[in-house]
């Protein structure tokens, strides 16, 4: 017992990460978690801003000879991450509640002694009393524990502990970033000439790691600096401290992106950004590409908004009433913490409202840190409210234990990843309906093309077949990474490539350029692809490209060629006859929770299974069609299938 009170901190690791190991994923799922996987694997550079720092350790583990598939280590490396985070959140919060009275504004009360009866007497400041300061130590470590697992089971938490994501380690080094700041603020051993204190250098190594795997970490420096200033007020030495710690904070910074140009000049299969010089180690960092979705309009940060307010219940479920009486403690008890929380808080969904994208939800994860900070305080003032009472005292435990149990129980089936396996057989499946050496045209992202990078380049699965993103041709590096990848893909359109970089080079430098004649040449680009390659090599058109850019007439296949739909893609041909498909006879498990990204890929399915029954009709297959839209009526029975086909599922 005595070990687990010691190691308590551990203790709420551990069950973090037992439960973890549950609702872990097996394979990739959606979005960039085939990248990242490769990525780390390979020793590659990532999408921006390239996470260099979580890329090295990845590649490290990832060869530690474990008896896994690379991405299920990988994906254990995830929760490995979040369940230390959930550690040094918790041994953190024990570390504010023993130094409670350094975030505490001292108000003072008034009372009179009545040993003395002089009418004049001066009445005596006695300092008010704060719960916080007279907490037992059972108390303390109860509530740092609760709020520590209400934290590791909140919905978007827990949900970085399922895959490989940059999340994960963000997570783990925005803990020990508050961790090392409260250390740094609360150091009584400091004076104000003490420039070179090591708490605050600490802090800014810290601080650098942050960085170095993902910019959000900024979100928390508008509270830090409240921190900061309150202790140290504006004077020389507060702002010479500050050119001490940018001293440690930048070689750190630069040791580790130095990783980029280093292994960009080896043209590994995976380069994104091809970070090889100063302007593109700058766009790769910055998030040049995404920069159009910030700040984009009220309209987009209005939506996002409704969306943070309306998921905010789901993520902590009945615990938000408890954090909320934490608020409440911390303003009246707690001003200095409550004010960094805020700030924190409040800067993070600023931000990240104004963020048009999708995936939107692990972008506000500092604000949700900062809600468990102020569970701490909701879990202790309960806490010792009912241990005032010793008929109540005994059952304190199980009755606040019961919200946190609710929380994680009602998180569970929403976070639960162990059963998916729908991108990875969508994927192979796909790759595995095309003839040898074919080329697929999509950008099917989220879906598909992240995760054939992991099953391409780090299992070797069909490393014959060359994806080609549709919409990375438009970015310079590119062209770099499919010469390494696919060796004589490009080969016929080098009087194609160099106009279309010149035309592309002063967009990308964010200077004037001509974007009629850009478009232009991008819409010849995507045509010769085609035009160079069809007479070696078969071409597959995806359904979104055919629905979106060939209808609206922004790509368009070389005169004499058209599209049939084949399995999962659009075939490229000049061939009139009948041109046969594989049967259906492909696996695709799909989970029992439909999220957006499973209905779409069934939606993907589906539609083409429809497309290729009435293809099948054109030339008279009566018996192949039935073929197809059985395999839809087994697999996908919620799909509307059209009028013309019904009767045929009758006969």
């Amino acid at each position: 017992m005595k070990i687990l009170i010691k190691y308590y901190y551990l203790l709420a690791g551990l069950t973090a990460f037992i439960v973890y190991l549950f609702t872990m994923a097996p394979s990739v799922i959606q979005i960039d978690t085939g990248e990242l996987a490769a990525v780390q694997a390979t020793l590659g550079i990532a999408h921006p801003t390239g996470y260099p720092l979580y890329t090295i350790i990845g590649f490290l583990f990832s060869i530690i000879p474990l008896p896994f598939t690379t991405i299920y280590q990988l994906n254990l490396l995830a929760a490995l991450y979040c369940a230390a985070s959930v550690s040094i959140f918790t041994y953190t919060a024990k570390f504010m509640l023993d130094s409670i009275e350094n975030f505490s504004v001292q108000k003072k009360s008034i009372t009179v002694k009545k040993a003395k009866k002089d009418k004049k007497q001066k009445p005596e400041v006695e300092p008010s009393k704060n719960i916080f300061t007279d907490l037992s130590e059972s108390i303390k470590l109860l509530s740092v524990l609760f709020a520590g697992l209400a934290l590791a089971f909140s919905k978007t938490f827990w949900f970085q502990s399922t895959s490989v994501e940059v999340y994960s380690f963000h997570l783990l080094l925005m803990s020990l970033i508050i961790l090392s700041l409260f250390k740094a603020y609360i150091n009584r051993d400091e004076t104000s000439d003490n420039i070179k204190s090591k708490s605050w250098l600490w802090f800014a190594f810290f601080l650098a790691l942050g960085f170095t795997n993902h910019m959000t970490t900024l979100l928390i420096l508008p509270g830090v600096a409240y921190l900061y200033f309150i202790k140290w007020g504006f004077n020389k030495n507060t702002f010479v401290r500050i050119g001490v710690m940018l001293l440690v904070f930048f070689p750190v910074l630069f040791l580790i992106y130095s990783y980029f140009p280093i292994r960009a000049s080896q043209q590994p299969y995976l380069n994104w950004g091809d970070p090889v010089d100063w302007e593109r180690i700058y766009r790769h960092i910055s998030g040049f590409q995404y920069q159009v979705w910030l700040f984009a309009s009220t309209e987009a940060a209005k939506k996002q908004f409704e969306y943070f307010i309306n998921n905010l219940w789901s993520e902590y479920s009945i615990t938000s009433l408890i954090i909320l009486i934490g608020v409440v403690s911390a303003f009246i008890k707690a001003r200095k913490l409550f004010l960094f929380l805020l700030i924190s808080f409040v800067f993070t969904v600023v931000y990240s409202i104004n963020y048009d994208i999708n995936d939107i939800d692990s972008y506000f994860l500092l604000a949700y840190v900062c809600l468990a900070f102020f569970g701490v305080l909701g879990f202790a003032n309960i806490f010792y409210e009912l241990s005032a009472n010793k008929t109540v005292r005994r059952i304190a435990i199980p009755v606040i234990a019961l919200p946190l149990l609710i929380q994680a129980y009602i998180n569970y089936d929403k976070i639960d990843q162990s059963k998916t396996y729908i991108y990875e057989d969508y994927t192979k499946a796909l790759m595995n309906s095309v003839e040898k050496d074919a080329i697929i045209f999509s950008y099917q992202w989220d879906y598909f093309l992240s995760a054939s990078y992991y099953f391409q380049f780090v299992e070797n699965f069909r490393r014959d077949v060359a994806v080609v993103d549709k919409e990375l041709l438009r970015r310079s590096w590119y062209f770099v990474q499919l010469d390494a990848k696919y060796p004589g893909l490009l080969d016929g359109m080098r009087n194609d490539i160099t106009p279309f970089l010149e035309a592309l080079k002063p967009f990308e430098r964010k200077q004037e350029y001509d974007g009629k004649l850009l478009d232009i040449l991008f819409r010849r680009l995507m045509t010769n692809i085609v035009a160079t390659n069809i007479d070696k090599r078969e071409f597959y058109v995806a359904p979104e490209v055919v629905q979106n850019e060939m209808q609206r007439g922004e790509f368009s296949l070389p005169e004499g060629y058209f599209i049939i739909p084949h399995l999962f893609m659009f075939k490229v041909t000049n061939d009139q006859k009948y041109i046969s498909a594989p049967d259906p006879d492909f696996v695709i498990r799909i989970p029992d929770r439909k999220d957006q990204y499973v209905l779409a890929i069934e939606n993907f399915i589906a539609g083409m299974l429809i497309n290729r029954s009435f293809y099948e009709l054109q030339y008279n297959k009566v018996d192949r069609a039935k073929l197809y839209l059985k395999k839809i009526k087994t697999d996908f029975p919620d799909t509307r299938i059209p009028a013309q086909l019904q009767n045929l599922l009758t006969d």
